[in-house]
């Protein structure tokens, strides 16, 4: 009991209560739910949701000034803007922007994924449109966006098309489903969704990463057994074959419902996946680990303990960081830890910001080899920069 407490402290928002329950009127002002990137040029790109439109800004004195906001959305709609589900932001190999979202539907807990484009560096966007092919009034939402090797948009979500189904046919069914499509003509269209596996927690983002080879890697937590809330990999393959799902962590944590706690996902150009993940079996963790998916984690180590929430994690060459939240009884703490052998060994957790109001999940971003830690609250939006 102690251990769920202290997840509903750490983990659940405001913004988390009001897009999951009822699904009042949109919320006024911007929410905390935003994603940032850098492009090819090192311009940051900022967005995030306000007044029913999803928000683009940028900056090109790394956060210092920001541009006045670009609305996404024309017409305005419910968007979901928290930690676990934010509106996202990746780049074309022109650096084309594309821009995805969740869009609350009327019944609590259902959605629709959504994308739009800009080919004028974020001057005009097309009319969004909804990616999957499905358009029943159930949860697609909690979309992750990537693009590969090849310049394919990737969308991968959470679908309960499956329970549906399996309720109707009064077959039991744990969690939900992740799905995903691509568009190979630069947003125009998406091909008809496949599934890649069955009974994924509910409410937990999904980590994207571009592998060495070009392709896009999902990781994202998965349900085994009777409720074990373990993470599972897979290749989200746009090349017709079938993707290929394994456990890839085996904390063997068993709760009964979605502690809407993702993971973070990097691979180096080595290949080696670096992760970080959330659990609680016995105390909450932030755990790190290099993925051997159908074996435990090398390297294996316990980054930080309780009050810690929602990481991220970042790699080049052989630096390796880990960003996360630290809630205490006067606010919440960035902090970060480092490892300059590849994971093998991290330095001692240091704090590099704090903000005495709400916080969203931390976002390490790279640029040109150095790393930053994207970070809104409600103080306003920061980019914390470390030394080279």
């Amino acid at each position: 009991m102690r251990h769920l407490l202290i997840i509903l402290l750490c983990l659940l928002s405001p913004a988390l209560l009001a897009h999951d329950g009822m699904h009042m009127d949109m919320p006024k002002g911007p929410e905390l739910g935003a994603s940032a990137a850098f492009d090819s040029h090192g311009r940051l790109w900022l967005v995030d949701a306000a007044d029913g439109h999803v928000r683009l800004r940028h900056s090109d004195d790394d956060s210092r000034t920001l541009s006045a906001p670009v609305e996404v959305n024309a017409k305005a709609e419910r968007i979901y803007a928290e930690g676990e589900n934010r509106p996202k932001i990746a780049f074309g190999p022109h650096d084309e922007i594309y821009i995805s979202w969740s869009q609350p539907r009327a019944a609590p807990w259902t959605g629709f994924v959504r994308f739009a484009r800009s080919l004028d560096r974020g001057e005009h966007f097309s009319t969004p449109l909804t990616v999957h092919h499905d358009r029943a009034e159930i949860t697609h939402r909690f979309d992750a966006l990537a693009v590969d090797g090849h310049g394919r948009i990737v969308v991968a979500w959470i679908d309960k098309r499956d329970v549906i189904a399996a309720t109707a046919r009064k077959k039991p069914y744990l969690g939900a489903a992740v799905y995903y499509s691509w568009s190979d003509n630069g947003g125009v269209s998406f091909v008809p969704e496949r599934k890649v596996v069955d009974q994924s927690c509910e409410c937990c983002r999904i980590a994207l990463a571009r592998t060495p080879d070009g392709e896009v890697a999902a990781f994202f937590r998965s349900i085994y057994g009777d409720n074990i809330r373990d993470h599972a990999w897979g290749v989200l393959h746009t090349d017709g074959q079938p993707s290929h799902v394994e456990r890839a962590t085996f904390s063997d944590w068993q709760i009964a419902g979605c502690p809407h706690h993702g993971p973070g996902l990097a691979i180096g150009n080595d290949g080696i996946r670096h992760a970080v993940w959330y659990e609680a079996r016995d105390k909450p963790t932030i755990w790190y680990g290099q993925l051997d998916p159908g074996h435990p984690p090398r390297h294996a180590l316990a980054i930080a303990t309780a009050g810690a929430s929602h990481a991220d994690v970042a790699v080049h060459d052989h630096t390796v960081w880990v960003a996360w939240n630290q809630v205490s009884a006067d606010g919440y703490a960035l902090m970060l830890r480092r490892s300059t052998d590849n994971g093998a060994h991290f330095d001692t957790a240091r704090e590099i910001a704090r903000s005495s109001g709400a916080v969203a999940s931390p976002q390490l971003l790279l640029k040109q080899g150095r790393v930053f830690v994207a970070w809104n609250t409600a103080e306003g939006f920061r980019l914390v920069g470390m030394p080279r």
